[in-house]
């Protein structure tokens, strides 16, 4: 990676996740830490407004706004593939709004790029069928709101079960979906697949999630599991 675009990522990471350390930097691009030190300062220099808070990190000044992207063709290429394939895979509102952006992306590309229609990577495998999406939308609504679901599910071997769930993330597995749930009826986190997902519906009244119930926890216990497992295997 050039060093102009690590800058570019740089800028990007502080401004998502400010204050952000340096050492929580270096860890994301893949620098040393006194890399990251270094780019501070061209930055600086460059007249972009970073400041450093003592013990929490680097932030930039809330009305600063980047240069519009000039994108590289494999950039285009990895940016138009991704939306194509959200907009075949996910929700009635999500697949809209990718399939909008794909047009604006396509509206806008310099002469001799690429376009919507000629791209050479497509997104053409096995998408998830409507009844498979059925409950994509809801389920999303209520990750965003963080609210709990109730639903009627049938596991892989046949058995049927009512769940009270705090869904924290969806996720695709090429063909199916899964949504990472709290489960209140197990007091831990579970993985329902959508497509054995029946009846759903969200309660009027419902107790708040455990306090330490979060999609990060979610995904460090995932992590945990997957680490398990390759032990096991080897």
């Amino acid at each position: 990676m050039r060093k102009a675009e690590r800058l570019f990522q740089l800028v990007n990471l502080i401004r998502a996740h400010q204050p952000i350390s340096a050492e929580q930097l270096a860890q994301r691009i893949g620098v040393s830490v006194r890399s990251i030190y270094r780019y501070i300062d061209d930055l600086s220099l460059s007249g972009i407004p970073l400041y450093g808070e003592p013990g929490r990190g680097y932030a930039l000044q809330a009305d600063f706004e980047l240069a519009p992207l000039t994108l590289s063709q494999d950039e285009i290429a990895a940016l138009m593939l991704g939306v194509e394939m959200l907009s075949k895979s996910t929700g009635v509102a999500l697949a809209a709004a990718a399939r909008s952006l794909l047009s604006k992306i396509g509206a806008v590309l310099p002469p001799h790029s690429l376009s919507p229609g000629g791209a050479a990577l497509r997104a053409l495998g096995e998408t998830p069928s409507g009844h498979d999406l059925r409950h994509w939308d809801r389920l999303h609504l209520a990750i965003r709101q963080k609210h709990p679901v109730r639903l009627d599910y049938l596991s892989l071997d046949g058995t049927p079960s009512q769940r009270l769930i705090y869904p924290l993330g969806l996720f695709y597995w090429g063909g199916k979906w899964t949504v990472g749930s709290w489960c209140t009826q197990r007091a831990a986190y579970r993985d329902f697949r959508l497509d054995r997902i029946g009846a759903l519906a969200v309660p009027s009244a419902a107790a708040a999630a455990p306090v330490e119930v979060n999609l990060q926890a979610y995904m460090s216990h995932q992590a945990e599991a997957w680490r398990q497992i390759t032990l096991v295997g080897h």
